[in-house]
């Protein structure tokens, strides 16, 4: 458990904003490299291992977990040294305003979002939301030196390191998907232990956030029998749907839907059961918003897992997760990659 601990804050650490996980490909195959046969990183920066099964014709399994993570673009430089910026993936207004980022021009640069303070706000707009045109990012030079330093099209990371929390949480950006990222070496750990016919496949996929764009070329590129994506689900909090959010210590969500393999799911929740692997159950109407919608029609199509772990305020600075559910979910993955049954 503090092993992966210690793992998630070190991953909460990297910055890899969608469209530049360049920056963080490596450390994720360092990552691996400890627990595969083979590691290696694609043309779109998918970072890939295999480990080898053991039996002479083995079957290949895919596990999915993106690495990519919200954040901002440069648009604009202001003659004062302000930054414009927009968003990159699903990123709230109302939740970045005085946020410290790092602004990724020539050299890694400190800023902050700045807004305009209440008092100088009219009365007439105090209870309106701020929009993200109207912020700007102050990183303390005027605009020739800002100039030199940053182009339009730099990416911005948020600067929110990881926080431990009481009752074994972890709070802080990221969190969705690098929680995922550490369920993959999770997996891997415990794959070390047993025994495995068929050929594992993980990958640390990019650009999910901008439309599951890594596990596109993931997917068509290893021909799998079984595809295992791992993603974060909503954790409960208040004033939330009871019946879309988990609660977070209470296991990993097993999510169930038409997409999804009706046959490697029933497995998969019998198993937790027989093994008193905790888990809960995530109903899905539709294609689950996550690389399990991929996995389903790649090539042939692929049948397909979806394993969430449950994440409060989500795309968010703050993103907090319970450790004992990414060791519960890769756990029970593993466990199942160990002992399921091929036709």
């Amino acid at each position: 458990m503090n092993e992966c601990r210690e793992l998630l804050k070190k991953l909460g650490n990297i910055n890899a904003v969608s469209g530049r996980e360049n920056m963080a490909a490596e450390n994720i195959a360092g990552l691996f490299r400890e627990y595969c046969d083979e590691v290696f990183i694609d043309k779109f920066f998918n970072v890939i291992g295999l480990k080898k099964g053991q039996s002479q014709n083995p079957k290949s399994v895919l596990v999915t977990a993106h690495y990519d993570e919200i954040g901002l673009i440069v648009t604009g430089i202001e003659d004062s040294g302000f930054l414009r910026f927009a968003a990159v993936g699903g990123v709230d207004p109302k939740a970045i305003g005085a946020m410290e980022v790092i602004v990724h021009g020539k050299e890694d640069l400190f800023g902050v979002i700045g807004t305009k303070p209440p008092h100088l706000i009219p009365p007439e707009d105090k209870s309106k939301a701020v929009k993200m045109e109207d912020m700007l990012i102050d990183i303390g030079y005027d605009g020739k030196m800002a100039r030199k330093l940053v182009s339009v099209g730099d990416m911005v990371s948020f600067k929110n390191p990881p926080q431990e929390l009481l009752n074994n949480r972890i709070a802080g950006k990221s969190m969705d998907n690098r929680s995922g990222v550490a369920t993959l070496v999770e997996i891997l750990k415990e794959l070390k232990k047993l025994k495995h016919d068929d050929d594992v496949y993980v990958v640390a996929t990019v650009q999910e956030e901008l439309g599951l764009i890594g596990a596109f070329c993931a997917t068509y590129n290893i021909r799998a029998d079984l595809g295992i994506v791992i993603d974060v689900c909503h954790g409960d909090m208040p004033d939330a749907p009871g019946d879309e959010t988990f609660p977070l210590g209470k296991g990993v969500a097993v999510a169930v839907g038409p997409i999804l393999s009706r046959k490697d799911t029933k497995a998969i929740i019998k198993l937790a059961k027989s093994e008193n692997i905790p888990y809960q159950i995530d109903p899905e109407t539709a294609d689950t918003g996550t690389e399990a919608a991929v996995h389903s029609v790649a090539r042939e199509g692929i049948p397909v897992v979806l394993l969430s772990i449950p994440a409060k305020y989500m795309h968010t600075t703050v993103e907090m997760v319970q450790i004992d559910d990414i060791v519960s979910a890769g756990r029970l993955a593993a466990r199942y990659i160990a002992g399921r049954v091929k036709e």
